[in-house]
């Protein structure tokens, strides 16, 4: 008998080695239980041996394999193995994390050989206000199930669950199928709805990608705001899932993908679409990675994690605004979705599409040195559109009323006139960033974080956004007792109450994460805006991307100065795709749009840029900044963050990590320092960073030392919590 190494999520940088239990077969990619410690838990079989390092009388053999999901396949477990070793971490942790919660659990799924549902025809797009049936009609959006896979919940709760279902096939939403869905097949049919015909520009980009199908190659498809890329993106998926395959679409937040689920669905109406994401719950999140692993799914649409889904038959993939930072996991095994699709679609020697507006600089790097093949957009799709004109309204010389210049107020004043919508964009949720005492400049702080509390009108609160500490508005100041305490700056309510104050008759809409706490609740007020239920938006960067609103016309940005004066090198890059991106909401049909910048520094190269709709002259100029500077993607980076209840314990761990260090002359390791944000969440936070010139040369000397920094002494380790960070894109 051979010997099974398994993958076990434990924060070790090792495999474990085990027998096959008595009649037991398993294969590399199986689901296992085993043994471990006085406990059992669930593993990946990832590679076989003829012997193991320990005494065979030492080996606990494997108690089960679970086969109530598909076999894990070779490319997918070789992507496993790319993002632990390229991001450095243990690859049990890296395999497990990557299957959805409910296959970690020791419990199996429920046999599927018993009744099947699936969504009717009738069903509504619009979910109904009962949370269990909205549950349920979200699940199985992924596809049909069998009615044991869907009361996967308590006990005590499953019969609440199945009257919830018997009110659903009541109501003619649901339906009983007399087969449950065969697996390792494309379910339903490959119609094609086109929305509109494709115009030169998009039948050309078509053609150039439609050519690479069945091997790798890589696009950047830098289309304007407005020129139709989501069209090109439909029209490939229906040429694609005519040969059977199936085709992976990523996009950067959960807010945008009730949008683009209707779109695909009334594109595809016979085709079964899998969408996957972090808001989901759990049964819904199972049942989509079940549909993209088994085939069903001839399309698999969501956040991130969605690259992580196993996919056999993988054509295409697509990455929607590729330049957003949310594509960057920030905790666990902190991956780039960007980049794990591009590397993943060389696994499965499958085209892939990057697209956007503002590509990121390193995305826009690569297409000038001709790694990725570039597709210009230069042009919108609607008939008679254009791109909106912009102009900057200078500080120093405007009239402000309540901190919005008088100029923005009267040509919100002449859309209301027309009826049209505008659009009053501010990145700061909240009433106002500050709560001050003018008499002696206390300001109410988070005792946890080095930041301010932000005050909620609302709910008459102090909110700190860093680590989500909540407290009530104190009756006076926590110094000197005065009660006159003055709300600094705007946040989106407070511009909301403006507007509302000088527009008494407009219908104003909010739309932040204070007010899109619900997908759906975000999904319905998004249509009735594009319906014209709304004349005035006031929104954060949830309105700046991927939203198509007919009747906007007019776009006023807020407080954008403050990016200009960051320490961030990445800030003018970010600043300038948002402006791009919530400049592109407006005049994106027949009517002209027009978008006002309020800033102290109207003369800036970056508002020039925005002006001229000139991405790639700026794109220039900011790679020339980072040439002369060395910062990437001329170098490489990796960023050692430890946080501790005391800053020294963080920096002295960070100096022994430095001491560790055996860098090769192409290795250069900064001291460490406080992050800017030095304590959130009640711990103390510092950093250190490596660079280099030879990413090959940074990946050996990272893989070197972090083996180095895991076998820390228990005296230094156990007082700090430390994390490798690799291409970051968060400078503190």
């Amino acid at each position: 008998m051979g010997v099974l190494r398994v993958a076990l999520d434990v924060p070790l940088p090792t495999l474990f080695d085990y027998l096959p239990g008595p009649g037991i077969e398993a294969a590399v990619g199986d689901r296992v239980v085993v043994p471990f410690g006085t406990g059992r838990r669930i593993g990946v079989v990832v590679e076989q041996a003829a012997e193991s390092t320990l005494p065979r009388e030492r080996l606990k053999p494997i108690e089960a394999v679970r086969d109530d999901a598909p076999r894990l396949d070779a490319q997918w477990l070789a992507l496993m193995r790319f993002l632990a070793g390229y991001y450095q971490r243990p690859l049990g942790e890296t395999v497990v994390a990557a299957l959805p919660p409910r296959l970690r659990a020791l419990r199996p799924l429920p046999s599927t050989a018993d009744l099947v549902l699936r969504l009717s025809a009738n069903a509504p797009s619009d979910l109904p206000r009962a949370p269990r049936q909205r549950a349920l009609l979200d699940t199985l959006r992924a596809g049909p199930l069998a009615e044991n896979a869907l009361l996967t919940g308590e006990p005590q709760d499953r019969p609440k669950v199945r009257a919830a279902l018997r009110r659903l096939i009541a109501a003619g939403w649901v339906e009983v199928t007399p087969e449950p869905p065969a697996a390792n097949r494309v379910a339903g049919g490959t119609r094609f709805v086109a929305e509109h015909a494709l115009n030169p520009d998009q039948s050309a980009a078509c053609t150039d990608v439609r050519d690479t199908l069945g091997r790798y190659d890589a696009f950047l498809l830098h289309g304007i705001t407005g020129s139709g890329k989501t069209e090109i993106y439909l029209n490939l998926i229906a040429e694609l899932i005519r040969h059977g395959d199936q085709a992976l679409v990523l996009v950067p937040e959960i807010s945008l993908t009730p949008q683009l689920e209707a779109r695909f669905r009334l594109a595809f109406p016979e085709t079964t679409l899998a969408v996957m994401h972090s808001g989901l719950e759990q049964g819904a999140r199972t049942a989509a990675w079940l549909a993209a692993a088994r085939g069903e799914a001839a399309i698999v649409l969501g956040t991130r994690l969605a690259v992580l889904a196993p996919m056999p038959r993988l054509g295409l993939i697509v990455v929607d605004e590729e330049h957003d930072s949310s594509f960057k996991q920030q905790e666990g095994l902190r991956y780039s979705g960007r980049d794990a699709a591009v590397y993943r679609a060389r696994l499965a020697g499958c085209p892939v599409v990057l697209g956007t507006a503002t590509p990121a600089l390193e995305t826009w790097f690569n297409s000038e040195k001709g790694r990725y093949r570039r597709i210009s957009l230069p042009a919108r799709a609607a008939p008679g559109a254009v791109l909106p004109r912009v102009h900057t309204l200078d500080l120093a010389a405007e009239p402000l009323a309540h901190g919005i210049a008088e100029r923005m107020l009267e040509a919100i004043d002449a859309r209301l006139a027309r009826g049209e919508q505008s659009l009053v964009f501010i990145n700061r949720r909240g009433y106002a960033p500050v709560l001050a005492c003018p008499a002696c400049g206390w300001a109410a702080g988070c005792t946890r974080c080095t930041a301010h509390l932000v005050l909620h009108a609302a709910d008459r609160s102090l909110r700190c956004h860093h680590c989500g500490a909540q407290e009530a508005i104190p009756r006076n100041c926590a110094v000197c007792g005065n009660v006159d305490l003055r709300a600094l700056g705007r946040g989106t309510q407070r511009v909301e109450e403006t507007l509302a104050a000088r527009f008494p008759g407009a219908r104003i809409a909010r739309i932040d994460r204070d007010t899109a706490r619900r997908r759906e609740m975000l999904a319905r007020t998004l249509d009735d805006i594009r319906r014209g239920g709304a004349d005035i938006l006031v929104g954060t960067q949830l309105l700046a991307k991927g939203h198509d609103f007919p009747g906007l016309t007019l776009v006023g940005v807020l407080n954008a100065d403050a990016a200009l004066l960051s320490t961030d090198y990445r800030a003018a890059e970010r600043l300038f795709a948002t402006l791009a991106q919530v400049a592109g909401r407006a005049g994106r049909r027949e009517r002209p749009g027009e978008v006002m910048v309020q800033t102290r520094y109207p003369r800036h190269a970056l508002f020039a840029a925005l002006a001229r709709h000139d991405y790639a002259g700026f794109a220039a100029a900011q790679l020339d900044e980072r040439r002369q500077a060395g910062f990437p993607p001329y170098v490489s980076e990796a960023m050692l963050r430890a946080e501790a209840k005391r800053l020294e314990h963080a920096i002295a761990f960070l100096r022994y990590a430095l001491e560790q260090a055996e860098a090769p002359d192409a290795v250069t390791i900064y001291d460490p320092v406080p992050q800017l944000i030095t304590r959130r969440a009640g711990l103390e936070r510092a950093k250190l960073l490596v660079q280099s010139d030879s990413r090959a040369r940074l990946q050996a000397f990272l893989t070197t030392w972090t083996a180095r920094l895991v076998a820390a002494p228990a005296a230094l380790a156990r007082r700090v919590r430390w994390h490798l960070d690799v291409d970051p894109i968060e400078t503190d």
